[in-house]
């Protein structure tokens, strides 16, 4: 593997607050072509070395530039001195919080931080940071956006996807969720409305926080996923899917999803949005 320690990398300072972060580009600003893999963490020391030495072997093995941004929800165990460890082999901007603000507001910043400091041709990618996405689909996700598409989602419902070590319970549960979704909010292109696996254009987030500004995501949990897609939806969306093969096996530790909490925040968020497409209908 080339030697990437050449790259330079930025740490910023610990946020007292979940409330956004600072509004400047830094220095950072990426080249043409770079692809910005923005990681929502929250005690991943276990899972992180080895999702970044995929993302590393996708890097050496597509060509790609890339970069990571990492926004780092008030982990308590070692995940910030891996980030550190690793900031010596690839360029990592990381986010802190300090204390933990949910997927939702965390997913904010990393897009936030991100979106601040891309050029107009690089691709923001988000995954989990739990080891259970491929990096290596990232390559044909970017092809996907320079053909033209302003979202692609790696999905578990397209032919070809499979789905290795996750509960019975949890697959139905996403499967129902996917249902309705595509019943109550349909999307041309899309059947997956939860996956955080998902590569966004330049010129699609410049539409989207321009529109919403700080209240693009105002979830807090995990369907914070589903909030974003759907207000993604209002502003001309092209998106298209790719089949997932999702590696839950691979996950070490406990799930951090809170599923009671999880179905009432998703039928709360069903139910606000519904009554809001009414209305955008009725006039």
């Amino acid at each position: 593997m080339r030697n990437l320690a050449s790259i330079s990398h930025a740490v910023s300072a610990p946020r007292s607050v979940c409330a956004g972060i600072e509004n400047n580009r830094s220095a950072m600003t990426g080249s043409a072509g770079t692809v910005i893999l923005t990681l929502p963490a929250y005690n991943e020391e276990k899972s992180l070395p080895d999702l970044l030495t995929r993302f590393m072997e996708f890097v050496e093995d597509s060509g790609l530039k890339a970069r990571i941004v990492i926004v780092d929800d008030g982990s308590t165990d070692k995940t910030l001195d891996v980030i550190t460890e690793w900031s010596s082999r690839i360029s990592i901007d990381v986010v802190t919080h300090t204390h933990n603000c949910g997927l939702g507001q965390t997913l904010h910043d990393g897009l936030k931080r991100a979106f601040q400091t891309a050029g107009p041709r690089d691709v923001i990618v988000t995954m989990d940071a739990d080891n259970t996405h491929p990096p290596h689909m990232i390559l044909r996700m970017v092809q996907l956006i320079r053909e033209g598409n302003h979202l692609v989602i790696s999905s578990r419902y397209r032919s070809g996807a499979r789905v290795f070590g996750l509960s019975r319970m949890r697959s139905l549960l996403s499967y129902g969720a996917r249902v309705l979704f595509k019943v109550l909010f349909p999307i041309p292109g899309v059947r997956d409305y939860t996956c955080g696996f998902r590569a966004y254009s330049v010129d699609l987030l410049t539409r989207a926080f321009a529109k919403y500004g700080d209240t693009l995501i105002q979830e807090s949990g995990f369907q914070a996923q589903v909030e974003l897609l759907l207000k993604l939806s209002r502003i001309d969306l092209i998106a298209t899917e790719l089949p997932l093969i999702l590696r839950y096996d691979f996950k070490q530790g406990a799930s951090k999803m809170k599923v009671i909490n999880t179905i009432l925040g998703t039928l709360i968020l069903m139910a606000k949005f519904r009554f809001a497409y009414m209305g955008l209908e009725s006039k």
